[in-house]
């Protein structure tokens, strides 16, 4: 795990400078750094530069920028490729000199050339310069555990693994992006490929960024929609093939990612994701496995009991955390500092806190991540099949609405707040995305109307072919919730204390396989996650597993009318955000005093706009802490 940046470029920029740029992600890689560059044809200079946490061969020999033994190629490298040892031996030919997994992409490469990335299981970002082809390529692992931004500006590319190291590029201008606020408010972040910065982008997961002389090409090797419907072409016919298949395959990924050259061990929440993860490691394992869970001193919010059942009935070594709320508000302060840009899911702060926990025993920690995106997992899908279920008496009650000419969203909000929600719902791209009316046009007014401005919704469902909406909801959260907040969450939360993150669940075979499974194996009349629930209960007895899922919480209405609330209050002024000329200045200052005084509407009106207020404090709160490295 580690942290890389460079650029191709026509500018003179020195070895300084590209350390400097280095330097900014100390935290991704403590242990090594390496910064190098080499002259090009045409005027560009080839800058790679790295920062190392080791993982695999402790020594010398892994360190970053490496190089082929014959010269022709070089490569910096963030993240792991888990069948590695298969690799070597289909690469016996070459000369290795490493035992790291970064010599055997570089061999790969000179082999396969980059078509070699459908060979590479693992999660990656990889920058790889040909000098005899006079390329960069970067590439990003197929779901997007890694990151890897990138800019393109006067025929130039840089990159890296955060945006901080490019807001250190001599001359950095960080124009904001306005058109992407709508949607970072709505989702609480920013997905591939915007990011919060003009000419700056997010590689997008499963793609590969060609850059030869100014010239880019970008193509996907692998793809959700793709590769769903080409497994599906191939469906396991039975339930117990299903389910043994997809027990061998999490078996064999857990096995692999146990593979390390430092201490090791597993984030346990006592959910079934978590919890079978840490069952099988600890299957694969001949001493205690080491888990690590952080519970709360509000009950409702508390599973580490469950969790330390699960710890004791598995034999595992076992160390929990009790934090309180000051402990969790402590972290505010740090979130734009290492999230890099806008980032609002809350649960970042617990799992920042678990992830310092775990730090202080081992370097990798296993994760259950990904199993309530491919599995349907979510109390949201329950929700999305029961409305295409009532789609058609939702477009009935629409069409009844529009009778009465200029009272269509009078009527409406005379409904059941349910019934709302359904019979708004005609957009045939956003079917699966149940908003409240009331909520998405809050949003609207509060950033300026322009017609460039992405939709606060993905309009792009029909794209998937599905008419299941459950499956298609899960594709779609496939495609963006996870890579472009779960992954990015745990990823920056674990990184900020040099943590490695490893997700199982992740794993190519185990994510390809999943397609072949059969829906009604994953919702089985009502019963979600159904297959996976039937292979953690042959490990764990069902009675500690069988509870409502929690999830991590953070108390966001009591802050924002609490300690939060002068920060708040500052930040909706209108003659700040008329200064800032980035928000409705007047509605933004408006609503944000209405919700302070009138208290929250709670989750069944369409009026509940603290998770909208917190999207907007961090904003500003990033806006504030890097305002002096970009214009405007």
């Amino acid at each position: 795990m580690c942290g890389i940046c460079g650029f191709v470029s026509k500018q003179n920029i020195s070895l300084d400078q590209l350390k400097t740029m280095n330097q900014t992600m100390l935290h991704r890689g403590p242990d090594d750094g390496g910064e190098e560059i080499y002259m090009m044809h045409q005027g560009y200079m080839v800058g790679l530069a790295q920062r190392r946490l080791s993982i695999m061969d402790l020594s010398p020999l892994g360190h970053q920028p490496m190089h082929s033994v014959d010269g022709r190629v070089s490569v910096v490298f963030n993240g792991e490729i888990y069948n590695h040892l298969a690799l070597k031996k289909q690469l016996s030919g070459y000369p290795f000199r490493s035992t790291c997994d970064t010599e055997v992409i570089i061999a790969a490469y000179l082999k396969w050339g980059i078509e070699c990335i459908h060979r590479l299981n693992g999660m990656f970002a990889i920058a790889l310069y040909d000098r005899d082809m006079e390329a960069l390529y970067l590439v990003r692992d197929r779901i997007g555990k890694k990151p890897l931004y990138y800019q393109l500006e006067n025929g130039d590319l840089y990159f890296a693994s955060e945006l901080k190291p490019l807001m250190e590029r001599p001359g950095f201008a960080g124009n904001i992006r306005q058109d992407v606020l709508a949607r970072y408010l709505q989702q609480q972040y920013i997905n591939a490929p915007e990011t919060v910065f003009e000419t700056v982008y997010k590689l997008e997961p499963g793609s590969i960024l060609t850059f030869r002389y100014g010239v880019v090409e970008q193509r996907k090797y692998w793809d959700i929609k793709t590769v769903y419907h080409e497994m599906q072409a191939q469906p396991v016919k039975t339930y117990e093939e299903a389910k043994e298949g997809l027990k061998d395959r999490l078996k064999k990924s857990v096995a692999d990612r146990m593979i390390a050259d430092v201490p090791l061990g597993s984030f346990l929440s006592g959910g079934y994701d978590s919890s079978l993860v840490t069952a099988l490691a600890q299957e694969h394992s001949s001493a205690p496995v080491k888990t690590f869970s952080i519970g709360f001193h509000e009950e409702q919010y508390n599973e580490a009991g469950y969790a330390r059942e699960v710890a004791n009935y598995l034999g595992t070594e076992h160390t929990e955390l009790y934090i309180d709320e000051e402990e969790m508000y402590k972290q505010v302060a740090d979130l734009p500092k290492y999230f890099d840009e806008p980032f609002a899911d809350s649960s970042q702060i617990p799992t920042m806190l678990v992830s310092r926990l775990a730090r202080e025993k081992v370097t990798v920690a296993l994760s259950g991540d990904g199993g309530d995106e491919f599995f349907c997992g979510y109390n949201l899908y329950k929700n999305v099949k029961q409305a295409q279920q009532l789609d058609w008496l939702g477009g009935i009650v629409y069409g009844m609405c529009q009778t009465v000419p200029g009272k269509k969203m009078e009527l409406l909000q005379r409904l059941p707040f349910k019934v709302q929600v359904i019979a708004a719902n005609r957009d045939a791209n956003c079917k699966t995305q149940l908003t409240s009316e009331k909520y998405l046009s809050a949003i609207k007014q509060m950033v300026p109307e322009n017609d460039g401005n992405l939709s606060s919704r993905y309009c792009t469902e029909q794209s998937y072919q599905v008419s299941d909406w459950q499956i298609r909801r899960m594709l779609l959260d496939m495609d963006t919730y996870l890579p472009g907040d779960i992954l990015c969450k745990v990823d920056r939360a674990s990184m900020k204390y040099s943590l490695e993150s490893r997700c199982p669940i992740l794993d190519t075979e185990v994510m390809e396989y999943s397609f072949r499974i059969p829906h009604q194996f994953k919702y089985h009349k009502g019963d979600k996650k159904h297959i996976l629930k039937e292979i953690a209960y042959d490990y764990i007895p069902k009675d500690l597993l069988d509870r409502p899922k929690v999830g991590f919480s953070v108390p966001l209405d009591k802050w924002l009318r609490g300690g939060l609330r002068d920060r708040l209050l500052d930040y909706s002024n209108v003659s700040y955000l008329e200064k800032q000329g980035l928000f409705c200045a007047q509605y933004v200052h408006d609503m944000v005093r209405a919700y302070l005084k009138t208290g929250d509407a709670g989750p069944s009106t369409g009026a509940n706009y603290s998770r909208l207020c917190w999207a907007f404090l961090e904003f500003q709160e990033w806006y504030q802490m890097y305002k002096e490295r970009f214009a405007r």
